[in-house]
C-alpha cells in the first residue's frame, strides 16, 4: 500500500533522509531538478542536480530548497549543504567524489542554517497529527470485515439458544414430574447448606495493607507541560516569561525522555524529547534577545 503524503511528512520531519528525498523531488519537479542526500556527521549533504546548468541557478535554487527544508522542520538537522551539479550517472559513492574533487565535480555548493521553528506552531502541528494517526487507528478498528462479524454474532446467538433450550427442557421435566408424583432426586430436594459465617471480628481483623500511590505517567505529565509552555507562548512579552517557558519545555523534554523502550509510545516520545529540546532553546534565545534589548536602552 502506498503511504499518504501525511506520513511521508512525519516520517521527513523526524529526520528521515529518504522521507526528505522524496518531498524535494517532487516538489521540484517542475524544474526538473533532482535530489539526493546523505547526513555527513550531523550536517545534511544535498545534491542538487539537472540536465541543463539554467536549471540549477544558485540563488532561487538554494532559497526555494531552504525555504522546502525550513516548512519540513526536520529533527536534529539545522545545517544543510547544497551543492549543484549538472546530472550524470548514479553514483554510490558521489558524496567520496564530490568531497576528493569539488571542483571538477560541482558547478557551486553553498551551506545554509535553518531556522529553528516556531514551537507553538510545531506543538499545534504535531498534536494534529497525533489525532489524525488516532483517527486512523479507530476507523481501521472499527471497520472490520463482515464475514468475522456476522460469523461472532452466529455463535453468539447458537450460544444462547442452546443455554435457552437446556433451561425449557429441564423446567419442562419438573412439571411433568410434579404432575405424575415423582419425587425429584434427593440431591436436587435438598437444601443448600448454609456455610457459617466465618470472617473475622473486628478486633481481630489485620490492619489493611496500604495501597501505594500509583506513579505519575511521564507522557501525560508531559504534554499538561507542553500545552500550558505552548499556551504561554503566545502571551509571553518579558524576558522572566521566556525563562519560565524554556523551563517548562525542558521540563516536558527531560519527562518524556523517561518513558521506558517498551512503552508503545516510545518512538513519539523519543520525537518529542527532541522537538520539546529545540523549543527550550528557542524560548532561552527569545529571552535572551529582549534581555539584551532591554539593557541597550
Amino acid at each position: 500500500m502506498l503511504q499518504s503524503i501525511d506520513d511521508i511528512f512525519r516520517q521527513a520531519r523526524q529526520g528521515s533522509v529518504s522521507a526528505i528525498i522524496q518531498i524535494l523531488n517532487e516538489k521540484l519537479s517542475d524544474s526538473g531538478v533532482r535530489t539526493r542526500a546523505m547526513l555527513d556527521n550531523g550536517v545534511l549533504q544535498l545534491l542538487c542536480e539537472a540536465p541543463d546548468p539554467h536549471q540549477l541557478e544558485q540563488g532561487a535554487l538554494v532559497q526555494r530548497v531552504k525555504s522546502l527544508l525550513e516548512g519540513i522542520s526536520p529533527n536534529k538537522i539545522r545545517r544543510v549543504n547544497i551543492n549543484g551539479r549538472i546530472a550524470r550517472e548514479q553514483q554510490l559513492l558521489w558524496l567520496d567524489e564530490i568531497k576528493r574533487d569539488p571542483d571538477s565535480q560541482l558547478l557551486w555548493s553553498e551551506e545554509v542554517r535553518l531556522k529553528p521553528p516556531n514551537p507553538v506552531r510545531r506543538w499545534w502541528e504535531d498534536r494534529k497529527f497525533n489525532r489524525e494517526e488516532a483517527a486512523i487507528a479507530a476507523l481501521h478498528k472499527k471497520d472490520k470485515p463482515k464475514k468475522e462479524t456476522a460469523s461472532r454474532h452466529f455463535w453468539r446467538g447458537l450460544l444462547v439458544g442452546g443455554l435457552s433450550l437446556g433451561v425449557f427442557a429441564l423446567l419442562l421435566g419438573w412439571a411433568v414430574s410434579d404432575w405424575l408424583g415423582i419425587q425429584p432426586p434427593a440431591w436436587l430436594a435438598r437444601e443448600p447448606e448454609v456455610e457459617e459465617d466465618v470472617s473475622p471480628s473486628p478486633e481481630t481483623d489485620p490492619e489493611p495493607t496500604a495501597t501505594p500511590a500509583a506513579e505519575p505517567d511521564p507522557f501525560v505529565e508531559a504534554v499538561r507541560l507542553a500545552e500550558q509552555a505552548a499556551t504561554g507562548g503566545t502571551t509571553a512579552e518579558t524576558s522572566a516569561d521566556w525563562l519560565e517557558l524554556a523551563s517548562r519545555w525542558q521540563r516536558a523534554a527531560d519527562l518524556m525522555a523517561q518513558v521506558p523502550e517498551d512503552d508503545p509510545r516510545y518512538a513519539t516520545a523519543q520525537d518529542r524529547t527532541v522537538s520539546y529540546s529545540q523549543n527550550s532553546e528557542v524560548a532561552t534565545q527569545e529571552a535572551e534577545t529582549l534581555r539584551e534589548a532591554a539593557a541597550g536602552q
